[in-house]
């Protein structure tokens, strides 16, 4: 078998951008007919905390209502009196940016639009690279979405581009005409993306990046951080970030460290130990892709931390 490509984007460089103008409770313009506000749940994997984005005026939508914060829903409350929220969308089920939607629905009557059932299994404490339950298993929308739907309002409309890979409902929501897209945890330019299995798929992940790249967008709103005024400049970073982490990958596997316990401190290193099963989960993600390409094969199912991989030896001739 060949070794993984790392030619492809070879151009591009990781630059994370870590500023950002908000102060929570406080809805600020960020784009044309674009509000956002920051719920106060910073993290290491939420970083100063989930956006909440108010589309349109007098008549809104709203993308992602975020944790369950009565101060945060009370300061969004405020910041629409006298306007009215016909529209909850949700950009995928974690509980970061899902556990405020009841709240919302109870205090507004809006539907909640969302991707719905997916038929794949989804992330639980066991597999979680926080150590605490992150999907909302029990999340039903009111309306599901599929790729390529249109939402409208009375002065914005909205296409639905469904993004799995981060999680399999994943969506993103271009704002037609404008140029943006709301881009959730898809790409987000603080950070890279965690993709750990079950719930992420390294395979969908790269697919749904190469879409976007595919798109002339000026604008991405993130789910966490800041905006992103060089799309394409950075999805095609995280592709080549992307590829030389499997390449990095494969090294380890060609040495003889065939378990991820063994591949993580090789290619993550002084990594915090907070961030050490997310980094376990996403050289999981990787592993699963190479072994479903055919690249690597491993001794048992791809699903466990202590699986042994190793690289296909050819065939002797006959």
């Amino acid at each position: 078998m060949s070794k993984p490509d790392t030619k492809s984007h070879s151009s591009s460089k990781l630059a994370f951008n870590t500023e950002m103008n908000f102060d929570y409770g406080v809805a600020i313009k960020v784009a044309p007919g674009v509000r956002r506000m920051v719920a106060n749940n910073p993290g290491p994997f939420t970083f100063k905390g989930t956006n909440t984005y108010i589309i349109g005026h007098g008549e809104v939508a709203v993308i992602d209502p975020g944790p369950l914060d009565p101060e945060h829903l009370d300061a969004l409350l405020a910041a629409l009196a006298g306007e009215r929220i016909s529209h909850i969308l949700i950009t995928h089920t974690h509980r970061d940016h899902t556990d405020g939607v009841a709240a919302l629905k109870a205090n507004t009557n809006a539907p909640v639009l969302a991707f719905g059932e997916t038929g794949r299994d989804r992330g639980a404490r066991t597999t979680s690279p926080s150590g605490k339950a992150f999907v909302d298993l029990d999340f039903s929308p009111d309306k599901t979405l599929s790729d390529g739907d249109v939402i409208q309002g009375n002065d914005w409309t909205l296409d639905v581009i469904h993004t799995p890979g981060h999680a399999p409902d994943h969506l993103c929501f271009a704002l037609t005409g404008e140029r943006t897209v709301f881009s959730g945890d898809h790409v987000m330019g603080w950070n890279t993306t965690v993709v750990a299995p079950p719930e992420g798929h390294m395979g969908n992940y790269l697919t749904s990046l190469e879409r976007l790249l595919e798109r002339k967008d000026k604008l991405f709103l993130p789910g966490h951080g800041g905006r992103i005024e060089m799309p394409q400049r950075a999805v095609r970073a995280y592709l080549m970030h992307r590829k030389m982490r499997e390449s990095a990958i494969f090294n380890c596997l060609e040495s003889g460290d065939c378990f991820i316990p063994q591949i993580v401190p090789r290619i993550y290193r002084g990594l915090d130990s907070k961030l050490a099963p997310a980094a376990a989960l996403s050289v999981l993600a990787h592993l699963e892709y190479l072994v479903e390409r055919g690249l690597v094969q491993c001794e048992d199912s791809p699903v466990a931390i202590q699986s042994a991989f190793s690289i296909p030896q050819p065939s002797p001739l006959p």
